[in-house]
């Protein structure tokens, strides 16, 4: 029985919907400034009756739905992008082009810090803030801050004594030419702090300075740079004005659940407990490539993130999904045994009797001590169970298995979102291999010598010719410009 819409029970504000089919996949993530109203677009027979057939379709496909508030509507096109791209639904078409909406960052381990935009966000040395949906916004918004607070906008922390002379920023006064030794280490702190308060939201100094300058300027009958003032200020307003929450990690909102899941699911099950803890695994690879898993920790059916882990798989070779898991199952129990760690109560792996045995021959490899485990197949969502020839089918409202289906979906998402990671840093370093004059013999010189890509951006021209002296510096300035 599909759940009824009641327009009591949606908030009129904005945020995303998630539709889920009969077997509890989800199929449409969608965002609206009116919840209330947008998903009533759905549910009205009037309105059903007009619409394309494309969204005929996904209406009767519509089995159960849920909503998640935010503030503002900038804030819902952020989280309903991040839900997208992370599960795919089968009916979002629209941004599956994998658009990423722009980052801000500063590295204030540097002497002389600045700020950069960034499309990814890397465990790197960096602070990160964002993502910002206005991408022309933040480029003006962005200069127009390095301008205003005096910092440098320059790539190399150390130019070279011609680069200072003809700089502009330097001739303009936009920048306090910290090459220059025209400012202290201290003052040029202050000044990134200052920085740092408009970047964490608080832009009404900021912003009664821009109206004063507008006022004067409207006063001479400079208008034009009046308004440029404007222009700055709306851009500061539309980027900063009401801070935005940086969606990481997100958790697709998930359906009401009443009662308790976890006491229904050890009645289902048979449990000789209610599970307060329980551990999900997923594996992720294209045809045995860049080959991942993922295990994610729910207690007291919420996730509890801090306990999630990750596994790059090293010692399986080519697309075994059975060897993966027992890598993984072998790495994670091992060390509980190791430690002497808290055993979870539940485990569940995606996947049906072939990843159920194996993970659990792992466990008897390791002599590991009997829990309850189970796998969870996603075409009908049976549950298999060791020492029972045919799978556990629950009810598609049943609680426990809702459970179940969150923490399914939840590792899928972990572990597609590293191997997203790993493609990335591969992309990276097949960039070198396309820079001409970079060879198979310098291009191992450099990583041997800097680590990574990432630590080879960080670097100057002069440092890289320095460790690695076939690069001349030439090169090593084309290198930099391709990287970043």
């Amino acid at each position: 029985m599909k759940r009824e819409y009641l327009p009591a029970l949606v908030p009129q504000k904005p945020g995303v919907y998630v539709f889920r089919d009969k077997f509890g996949k989800v199929i449409y993530v969608g965002k609206a400034k009116n919840l209330r109203k947008r998903l009533a677009n759905y549910f009205q027979a009037a309105r059903v009756a007009k619409a394309d057939a494309k969204t005929r379709s996904l209406i009767k496909s519509i089995d159960d739905w849920a909503v998640e508030t935010v503030r503002n509507e900038e804030e819902a096109l952020i989280l309903e992008s991040r839900l997208i791209k992370d599960y795919a639904p089968k009916y979002n078409i629209l941004m599956r082009d994998d658009k990423r909406y722009p980052l801000l960052k500063i590295n204030l381990n540097e002497d002389f810090p600045t700020l950069k935009k960034a499309r990814f966000k890397r465990n790197d040395d960096n602070t990160y803030f964002g993502p910002f949906p206005h991408g022309s916004a933040l480029q003006g918004t962005m200069e127009f801050l390095l301008a205003y607070f005096k910092l440098r906008s320059c790539k190399d922390e150390n130019p070279s004594l011609d680069t200072m002379k003809r700089c502009l920023k330097r001739i303009v006064k936009d920048c306090s030419a910290p090459c220059m030794g025209k400012i202290s280490k201290e003052d040029y702190r202050k000044n990134v702090d200052n920085m740092l308060e408009v970047l964490n939201g608080k832009t009404d100094k900021i912003i009664a300075d821009i109206e004063l300058k507008m006022s004067e300027a409207a006063q001479k009958l400079q208008f034009e740079k009046a308004g440029r003032y404007r222009d700055i200020k709306e851009n500061l307003l539309a980027v900063f004005g009401d801070k935005k929450r940086q969606f990481e990690n997100v958790i697709l909102p998930n359906l009401p659940l009443e009662g308790d899941p976890c006491a229904e699911l050890a009645k289902s099950l048979g449990l000789p407990k209610i599970p307060s803890t329980i551990v999900g695994f997923d594996i992720s690879n294209i045809m045995g490539t860049l080959a991942v898993g993922s295990m994610v920790f729910f207690r007291d059916g919420k996730p509890e993130r801090k306990s999630y882990r990750r596994f790059k798989i090293k010692t399986v070779e080519g697309s075994n999904d059975f060897a993966m898991m027992q890598e993984v199952f072998n790495r994670y129990f091992g060390r509980i045994l190791r430690e002497n760690l808290p055993h979870p109560d539940l485990v569940m792996v995606d996947g049906g009797k072939g990843q159920l045995h194996a993970a659990i021959d792992m466990l008897k490899a390791i002599n590991f001590p009997p829990l309850p485990i189970i796998g969870l197949a996603k075409r009908e969502e049976e549950i298999f169970i060791p020492g029972r020839s045919e799978p556990i089918v629950l009810s598609r409202h049943n609680i426990g298995l809702r459970l179940l289906q969150a923490l399914r979906d939840e590792a899928h998402r972990f572990a597609i979102s590293f191997h997203k990671e790993l493609r990335h840093n591969l992309l990276e370093l097949s960039i070198l291999d396309e820079i001409s004059g970079v060879g198979k013999v310098k291009k191992q010189a450099l990583l041997k010598t800097f680590g990574s890509v990432a630590e080879l951006k960080k670097s100057t021209p002069e440092e890289i010719h320095r460790k690695v002296p076939s690069v001349n510096i030439t090169l090593a300035e084309k290198i930099l410009d391709i990287l970043r």
